[in-house]
């Protein structure tokens, strides 16, 4: 009872000095807390949505459901409306609905303005039937009647400013179709942001679909007092051969959508908990600072302890009763900013047009539990140091002045196991450079980046003393005296200023690494464009849809163009001479892709592989299954029928764009493929006439203007938009790692607020001795400048190396150029001087007001 008493007189007394470890504990844990209860109510809005619109029964296509064609072709997998009939007749059954649904759709407004989510979320078309009544209900207007008319979500209606009466146009695989609006449908559930647009079931059969004796799927309702399982069974029979379709209960369907979407929700998750592991790595370093110059400060009081009979045991357990209820409070206090992270991120998600309902907020008994458990185990274990070295305090040390000697150099053993550390890793790391697969660098690469990183932090206190005195002669010297105190303060306890940066190292290493792994794969796919790519323009959409046929027509009709070549993937099955298949399927393109995308051949005539019955494959194939050029491949078209083609050419793999790939000639798919069934574009690319270049891109942009999905680009558009598709993803992981460098800002704030109370005496003497407050603030603050910069060189100097040894990974895949980029590393570095300018604002303006007198007369 005494060890805790004393515990919590000490906490409170120093409640100051515990704040900003606090607040570390406070930001990491709520971190975590937050994606929990963020990603659990993601789960649980797409878990009510899909129960509450599942039918009883459905029955699906099977070949839909395997081949997952629509995404890739454009052309919907489709059951003939006899179907229904069948199903209609089971026992059982109240109600058999055949459904029209296609995610292949584009709405646009009466300006050619996209409708569609610019959030991921997908654009729904179909029929409008009564199952849609499981989760929406009419709010004006009324359902569509004929094929000019249709209704769309509210939720759609509201972000766009749509109103009863407005005429959209939905662009589909089978045609335009222009239709009014004449009704609002809104969601009796969360809709979590996709755009929903419903027709007539004959309208939606022949302008979604392509064929009015078709449906996408049936819905079945059963009758009072028949199961799902029992209705499933009667329709199965009613059926008789199953083979084509797949027959779910509502909760199978459900489970089957909560298990496609929950695969990407977890992978969110485990990505922010692991900015959040992070954070708490930072945070480490901070709590670690913290008790331990707090235990330097008390050594009197501790030895006075331990001279009325305290034990090693009860002196040690004291300081981490301290840790314990440092931990229960920024655990408890982090569990509930969590809660208002979760509300925050589904606010900022509602604003980007997902939205999600406060309603649905879900905090499960776990994400407390795992907050309060995390956050004070990581304390407690972080204190643990601290805490041994307080036991080991002697009576005697209640004689002597309080304060802990100088560190000086760090012990020989640390310096040499930090050095074996760093050593190795750095071993790792020009293995990793040199691997000759990237699974196995991979491994490499993780190994280096751990034991580089333990290495630095165990090293650096004896880079501490190597590096701020570089700093101190080119930055410190230039101030005079006042520059030489804070270079004199800096090294006087190189463990804590090595543990200081440590912190603020990690946050930039990883920014480093990122900066320069995101910078060398923009200038290695420029490479690769300027090597590789010869057409002039390229039409794709932003999240690869196909190209509807009149938009493909509409680039074929462009002026100024010597050539329009499409590009269409297949799916199949190649078998080789030796028996190995292969799923990864074909590319059909016209002749005119050997100019638009130069390959590098190995053996045989490029230009053959596109003749009748030809194929080119890639170099690694060829090795792999013994493949010649002469020999014959059997390929099954998912499709369409089975074909024997001829390997006519070998092309390299040593390239980022379409390595590997296997290509066929468009005439040669046709000839196995019926018309339609054959997939439309992905891509397009266009060659100008000489000189025609500006006239054709305008003319290309101004006839895709009515269809807005697709973007007609230059080959200096393609690599603006790569570039800033790689800063966007940048910029949310230097978002989330902002968490991690905050915790490192306020360990600066900590160290030098402690530092500062530590040297109260010492402050008072040198203003006695006349030192202007004025002095004393610019000593404090560059001390922590130089502080920030050392711990800014090694992160920098430490992402930079992981990121050139990625980069060789990446190499392997055909992304050869490493590239550095200069300005990132310079402003991160230069921001860092910035960051220490404000960290030392709080303790800098306290050292300057304390009583000279006061602080000469302080014991300590």
């Amino acid at each position: 009872m005494t060890v805790w008493k004393t515990s919590l007189r000490n906490f409170l007394a120093h409640k100051g000095r515990m704040a900003l470890s606090a607040v570390a504990v406070l930001l990491s844990v709520a971190f975590v807390c937050g994606t929990l209860v963020f990603t659990d109510t993601m789960n649980t809005t797409f878990d009510k949505l899909f129960t509450v619109s599942s039918p009883d029964v459905s029955v699906g296509l099977k070949a839909a459901e395997e081949s997952d064609a629509e995404p890739d072709h454009g052309k919907p997998q489709t059951m003939p409306a006899s179907v229904l009939a069948q199903v209609g007749k089971a026992e059982g059954v109240k109600d058999a609905e055949g459904q029209v649904t296609t995610l292949q759709v584009t709405l646009v407004d009466s300006h050619d303005k996209n409708l569609s989510p610019d959030t991921g979320a997908p654009t729904i078309a179909g029929n409008w039937t009564r199952n849609d009544l499981r989760s929406m209900k009419i709010s004006s207007g009324h359902a569509p009647r004929g094929p000019t008319e249709m209704m769309i979500d509210a939720g759609t209606a509201d972000k766009h400013g749509l109103e009863l009466g407005d005429e959209l146009r939905t662009i589909t695989a089978a045609g335009d179709l222009r239709a009014k609006i004449v009704g609002i449908a809104e969601f009796t559930v969360t809709n979590p942001g996709a755009a929903v647009a419903y027709f007539d079931t004959a309208t939606a059969q022949e302008k979604l679909l392509g064929r009015p004796d078709a449906y996408s799927m049936i819905s079945v309702t059963a009758e009072k007092g028949v199961s799902d399982q029992e209705l499933k069974a009667n329709v199965a029979a009613a059926l008789g051969d199953t083979s084509l379709y797949t027959l779910k209960t509502q909760a199978e369907s459900a489970e089957d959508s909560k298990d496609s979407m929950g695969s990407f929700l977890n992978v969110m998750k485990y990505a922010m908990l692991g900015f959040a592991g992070i954070a708490f790595l930072v945070g480490i370093f901070l709590i670690v600072n913290t008790f331990s110059m707090l235990v330097a400060q008390r050594t009197r009081e501790l030895g006075l302890m331990r001279a009325i009979g305290s034990s090693r045991r009860q002196v040690n357990r004291s300081v981490l009763v301290e840790a314990l209820l440092l931990g229960i409070v920024g655990s408890a206090l982090g569990v509930a900013a969590g809660v208002g992270l979760a509300v925050g991120l589904m606010q900022l998600m509602g604003a980007v047009g997902m939205e999600l309902s406060t309603d649905d907020l879900t905090v499960a008994w776990t994400t407390p539990v795992v907050g309060l458990a995390l956050g004070i185990i990581v304390t407690v274990l972080a204190a643990y140091v601290p805490a041994r070295r307080a036991g080991k305090v002697s009576p005697m040390a209640a004689l002597r002045d309080a304060g802990t000697p100088a560190d000086g150099q760090a012990g020989r053993v640390r310096a040499a196991l930090g050095i074996v550390l760093t050593g190795a890793g750095a071993a790792a790391l020009w293995a990793t450079a040199r691997a000759d697969e990237a699974s196995d660098g991979s491994y490499l690469l993780g190994a280096g980046v751990v034991l580089t990183l333990i290495g630095f932090i165990v090293i650096g206190p004896l880079l501490a003393g190597v590096v701020v005195r570089g700093l101190s002669a080119v930055l410190l010297r230039l101030f005079g005296p006042v520059g030489r105190l804070a270079e004199r303060n800096a090294l006087r306890n190189p463990r804590r200023t090595g543990a200081t940066g440590a912190a603020l190292m990690i946050g930039l290493a990883l920014v480093a690494c990122l900066s320069v792994v995101g910078a060398s794969m923009v200038a290695s796919v420029t490479d690769e464009l300027d090597k590789s790519v010869g057409a002039d323009f390229i039409v794709q959409t932003a999240d690869g849809q196909p190209i509807v046929p009149q938009a493909a027509k509409a680039v074929e009709a462009v002026p100024g163009l010597e050539h329009v070549t499409h590009y269409a993937y297949l799916d199949a099955t190649v078998t080789s001479p030796d028996g190995g298949k292969d799923d990864e399927g074909l590319v059909a393109a016209d002749p005119s892709y050997q100019q638009d995308v130069h390959r590098e051949v190995l053996s045989g005539d490029l230009a053959a592989a596109y003749s009748e019955d030809s194929v080119s494959v890639g170099g690694d194939y060829a090795e792999k299954h013994g493949v010649k050029v002469g020999d014959t491949l059997t390929v099954a078209f998912r499709a369409g029928g089975t074909a024997r083609l001829k390997v006519a050419a070998i092309t390299s793999d040593d390239t980022s764009i379409d390595g590997g790939a296997k290509y066929i000639s468009r005439a040669t798919a046709a000839k196995h493929i019926a018309a339609d069934q054959l997939p439309d574009s992905l891509l397009m690319f266009a060659q100008a006439k000489d000189g025609q270049e500006k006239t054709a891109y305008a003319a290309l942009k101004k006839a895709l203007a009515p269809y807005p999905v697709y973007q007609p680009r230059n080959q200096a558009d393609y690599k603006e938009d790569l570039k800033d598709q790689v800063g966007q993803l940048l910029n949310i992981v230097y978002g989330l790692l902002a968490l991690a460098i905050v915790v490192a800002v306020l360990g600066v704030v900590n160290t030098l607020a402690l530092s500062v109370v530590e040297r109260t005496r010492e402050i008072g003497l040198l203003r006695a001795i006349g030192l202007s407050r004025r002095q004393l603030r610019r000593m404090i603050r560059l001390e922590s400048v130089v502080i920030a910069l050392f711990g800014a060189l090694l992160g920098l100097g430490l992402g930079m190396g992981w990121g050139a040894s990625a980069q060789q990974l990446l190499a392997l895949e055909g992304l050869n150029a490493l590239e550095i980029p200069w300005a990132t590393i310079i402003t991160v570095f230069v921001a860092s001087a910035f960051v220490g300018l404000f960290a030392a604002l709080v303790p800098a303006f306290r050292a300057g007001r304390m009583n000279v007198l006061t602080a000469i007369a302080t014991d300590g």
